[in-house]
């Protein structure tokens, strides 16, 4: 499921894919590496992700000595958990419709 607004998709599966692996990681740097994804490109989809939101997803600690590290909002948390219960409901809803749409895929 993706989520636009205007040109920009505001939430999709690779932005909580992203959430979900900062919140394992608690940083940014180490979220991207677990996704196979550049620190640059996480930034800016965590950027994007905060500007579309009324309250952003993720803070931010600036480095220094001990590094920073990021963490989930209230906000980003209640983000992932509906966005995934919105996925199974979708799933069970659609069900036989899945099922014959994988029926047309090459094996």
């Amino acid at each position: 499921m993706r989520v636009t607004v205007g040109e920009t998709i505001a939430i999709g599966p690779g932005k909580i894919a992203l959430l979900e692996a900062l919140d394992e990681t608690g940083s940014i740097t180490a979220a991207a590496r677990s996704l196979d994804m550049s620190y640059r490109r996480a930034w800016l989809l965590i950027d994007e992700l905060n500007r579309a939101l009324k309250t952003p997803a993720v803070a931010t600690a600036a480095g220094g000595a001990k590094g920073g590290g990021s963490a989930l909002t209230e906000s980003g948390r209640a983000l992932v958990t509906l966005y995934r219960q919105i996925e199974d409901n979708a799933l069970v809803a659609c069900k036989p419709e899945i099922r014959q749409l994988m029926k047309l895929l090459a094996t």
